[in-house]
């Protein structure tokens, strides 16, 4: 696969063939919700890697696999979850029978925001008539999270795993807390390939849940050292080297603006409006800046929000008109 170009890879919905049984699906425009996961197979053996946000994107995500794969893919035998966020992890209970795989650090976080708590908010401050009532309706109120079985892990490791799917060799990678707090890379050297779940957010903007920043940073260093020729984002279009760089930029630069204005007295709130984003202005859900602030300041010792309904508040506030 080496020296293929991006330039194949439409930015479209749906599942799109790398070579050699690798396969990406890829949910544009990727904000809010929208991820992206893989299939890797190799003969009758198969290994997913994320499921989706609700039940009915996930059935048609597999039934897209399974049309490209049906020996391999009419039966999962190896789901890696990248991280918790429910947009990776809330279809698992679609691939019965499947050995599912996460870090330790994910596998225990995953409970901690159930589909039950995301419908709880579509419905209820998704109705309101307000600026975080019309935030949580734009980010969350196309999914159906009514109905989902939360199904977690029945495997996890720290630090790295391998995995053979026929001849093909996976490696994982643990990487978190970062933008969760047990963040997987799925690497496979061979054939030059990385799904690298949301350590990448190509085109759009980052979001720093966990931190600290400098894990985020060098997660992405890590993948510059695989020497990827095809890396498949958590959210965004398919990538190389060159997405990478590009959150590696965006996590530096806000990182030396928000150290700025936090040795110069202002709390983190204030802080996050003062930034000028400038190259990175019209990424997409530029708003995350808040809780990218938020969470610096906290690693710095500072005083950060009282809790996640505070940080919505502030990204329905920054939030660009019509975005």
């Amino acid at each position: 696969m080496r020296g293929l170009g991006l330039e194949r890879f439409a930015y479209t919905k749906g599942l799109h063939e790398l070579g050699d049984g690798l396969y990406a699906w890829l949910a544009p425009d990727g904000s809010w919700g929208w991820s992206n996961a893989g299939l890797v197979a190799d003969g009758e053996a198969s290994l997913l890697v994320d499921t989706l946000f609700d039940l009915p994107l996930t059935r048609e995500m597999l039934a897209s696999m399974r049309g490209a794969e049906p020996r391999a893919a009419a039966r999962i035998d190896v789901l890696v979850n990248t991280h918790a966020n429910g947009d990776h992890c809330f279809g698992n209970e679609l691939v019965a029978g499947a050995e599912i795989v996460a870090s330790k650090a994910g596998a225990a976080e995953m409970g901690e925001t159930p589909p039950e708590v995301l419908a709880g908010m579509v419905k209820g401050l998704g109705g309101q008539d307000t600026a975080l009532g019309r935030f949580v309706q734009q980010a969350f109120g196309a999914f159906q999270f009514e109905g989902i079985r939360l199904t977690p892990p029945t495997r996890t490791f720290e630090g790295q795993l391998a995995l053979e799917v026929g001849a093909k060799r996976v490696e994982l990678h643990e990487v978190g807390p970062a933008h969760t707090k047990g963040d997987v890379l799925v690497h496979l050297p061979a054939e030059r390939v990385v799904w690298s779940g949301d350590i990448l957010f190509v085109e759009g903007t980052p979001i720093v849940w966990a931190g600290p920043v400098r894990n985020w940073q060098a997660a992405c260093d890590r993948i510059l050292a695989m020497d990827a020729a095809l890396i498949v984002p958590g959210h965004g279009p398919i990538t190389d080297r060159r997405g990478v760089v590009a959150v590696k930029a965006y996590l530096d630069f806000v990182e030396r603006e928000a150290r700025a204005r936090f040795e110069a007295g202002l709390d983190a709130w204030s802080a996050a409006r003062d930034i000028e984003l400038g190259e990175f202005a019209d990424w997409r859900d530029a708003e995350r800046l808040a809780v990218n602030v938020d969470s610096l300041y906290r690693e710095w010792g500072g005083a950060g929000a009282k809790n996640v309904l505070e940080l919505f508040e502030r990204m329905a506030q920054l939030r660009r008109p019509g975005a």
